[in-house]
């Protein structure tokens, strides 16, 4: 079992994206941001970063850096650029955090944090993208999980773009007409390239994979796939491209949004429909816990979008907007991303500490790195809380959604003790834990790699 195929700093990645999640989930329990704070005041805004950026975007980082090579069958073009890039991203962030708490009256003004904001984060996403895209173009042409993945990469450098836009427009940098119109307008593209494009569709590209193989599924590659890629790709372009364009100029973009929105739909039951069948198609006739809970959150995703197409068609978006975004944040890639990490922490802990030493000595299989009785308590918890929470946004009860913000805070806890269980090897058996030539895992880094 060739340890080549791991990343060296994938864990780093994990550790500090579910930080920012529990960091995120203590600030709500505290009343910070959202629902006390309108969507768009400073305090929001340091909570939705924290989640977009802290949480989601590192994790969905760190898995790629682990699972790109494995989908294009080659090497990582670098095992050392994550690392830089996972630090300027972490200065970036904490940079915005103080940018926000400027425009919130806690701090001074101090305009230069919002340019260092801007070319920090800037700077680390550029490396992940030169990290992952040289990658790709080693593996030309590219297989369909990997056209995905192109895709999503080409939202983030969108979504990226456009939140350096914001930023130094706080910072009172920008003065361009051209910026000017997409910080008056271009929100909604920012939020929707971010969510739907880098988080959303590069999950729906990996998912594809990842179900099939922990499944034992057979792969998907054929029309049904092929078209939820097309319109995918479709839909962000319209929303990137056309919507850009619009509110550049000093345009609305609800036209576009409608457009691209309802290219995406069709994308999505394309999508749901390959779902279902790698499901039923599945060899493995006991579901692991890590796909059950991604079952989960794909019905999350599913209702999110019917409540969403209903909200869109009587034209209260605007009105149910937070509650909305809260269900796709949490319910949907929160929920698969917790899933997935359960299964790839442990999957790399094992390739890495017993790969070496496979058909050497006795080794544990990679369902004895985990207790999944135990963890399947924490995780039902964690959805069960985001459904109360959900409603409660929907409701306008903000006492009560604090109450269930600390069950997810609870729940996500839980989830991430068993992460170091696994890490540490503490669900194995003395007498397999460690055979003769096999090494004790570390937490925030692997042993092996290019």
């Amino acid at each position: 079992m060739p340890g080549a195929t791991l990343s060296r700093w994938t864990l780093a990645y994990f550790a500090a994206a579910v930080a920012f999640l529990l960091l995120g989930e203590a600030l709500m329990v505290l009343g910070f941001g959202y629902p006390i704070a309108g969507l768009r005041a400073p305090q929001t805004l340091i909570l939705v970063h924290c989640i977009t950026i802290g949480w989601l975007s590192l994790l969905m980082c760190g898995a790629l850096f682990q699972f790109v090579p494995v989908l294009v069958a080659g090497p990582i073009y670098s095992n050392s650029l994550p690392l830089p890039a996972l630090l300027l991203i972490l200065g970036g962030l904490a940079l915005l955090i103080a940018s926000f708490l400027q425009l919130a009256g806690v701090l001074p003004p101090l305009p230069a944090v919002f340019l260092g904001a801007s070319l920090l984060l800037g700077a680390g996403f550029l490396l992940v993208l030169w990290t992952l895209g040289r990658t790709l173009a080693a593996a030309w042409p590219l297989n369909l999980p990997a056209q995905f993945v192109s895709i999503g990469l080409a939202s983030v450098a969108a979504t990226v773009s456009y939140g350096i836009i914001f930023t130094l427009g706080f910072g009172g940098y920008s003065r361009s007409p051209l910026l000017l119109g997409i910080q008056a307008q271009g929100l909604p593209l920012h939020v929707s390239a971010g969510l739907g494009g880098w988080l959303t569709f590069t999950a729906i590209g990996v998912s594809h994979r990842l179900l099939s193989m922990f499944m034992l599924s057979p792969e998907l590659d054929g029309p049904t796939t092929r078209w939820t890629f097309r319109l995918g790709t479709l839909a962000l372009a319209i929303l990137v491209g056309a919507g850009t364009i619009v509110v550049a100029a000093g345009g609305g973009p609800g036209t576009v949004l409608v457009v691209a929105g309802i290219t995406g739909l069709a994308c999505l039951a394309l999508y749901g429909r390959d779902v279902l069948r790698l499901y039923r198609q599945r060899v493995r006739p006991a579901i692991e816990l890590n796909s059950r809970m991604a079952a989960v959150a794909l019905a999350h995703l599913a209702f999110a979008t019917l409540l969403l197409s209903a909200c869109a068609a009587a034209g209260v978006v605007r009105q149910y907007i937070g509650p909305l975004l809260f269900l796709i944040a949490f319910g949907w890639l929160s929920g698969l991303g917790l899933a997935k990490l359960y299964k790839i922490v442990a999957f790399v802990t094992w390739l890495e500490c017993y790969g070496p030493v496979l058909g050497k000595a006795p080794t544990p299989r990679v369902q004895d790195l985990v207790v999944e009785p135990r963890a399947a308590r924490w995780f039902w918890l964690y959805f069960a809380a985001v459904d109360v929470a959900s409603l409660c946004l929907l409701l306008e009860a903000v006492p009560v959604f604090r109450v269930a913000a600390a069950a997810m805070l609870l729940a996500s806890a839980g989830i991430a003790l068993e992460l170091v269980r696994t890490r540490r090897l503490a669900n194995v058996g003395e007498e397999l834990r460690l055979p003769a030539g096999a090494q004790q895992p570390r937490l925030l880094f692997t042993f092996v790699g290019n």
